[in-house]
């Protein structure tokens, strides 16, 4: 038998796999696993002192698509920062007024939730 930590949604959990001689694998469980609070990526990011005052947050749950601007990047109004791929849509996250990026918290293929700070300005 092998126990792993699977991670998912942020909540860790042991898992207990056990091994057949043919090959095969099925997952064991004697009794109920408390789950362990893993901290996320993007909250240890909103710690940095790189952070801008100005946050640009997602307006949905989604899937980052790409990262149109670079960090140090002056960005005006408008300006298209990201596209965040939402219900099969790609939506364009924009600057909310004229700017400098200060950080970029999320990589593409990241999942967010609504209300995640995807991007700062100063």
């Amino acid at each position: 038998m092998k126990s792993y930590t699977v991670t998912v949604n942020g909540v860790a959990y042991e898992v207990t796999v056990e091994e057949h001689a043919n090959g095969s694998a099925q997952s064991v469980q004697s009794a109920p696993v408390a789950p362990v609070a893993v901290p996320k990526a993007a909250e240890k990011k909103a710690a940095s002192s790189n952070e801008g005052s100005i946050k640009i947050a997602s307006p949905m749950p989604g899937k980052i698509l790409s990262i149109k601007a670079n960090v140090g990047a002056s960005v005006k109004k408008g300006d298209v920062v990201l596209l965040l791929e939402a219900m099969k849509m790609e939506n364009e996250i924009t600057a909310s007024e004229d700017g400098t990026i200060a950080s970029i918290n999320v990589s593409v293929g990241q999942e967010v939730e609504a209300g995640t700070v995807l991007v700062t300005l100063n």
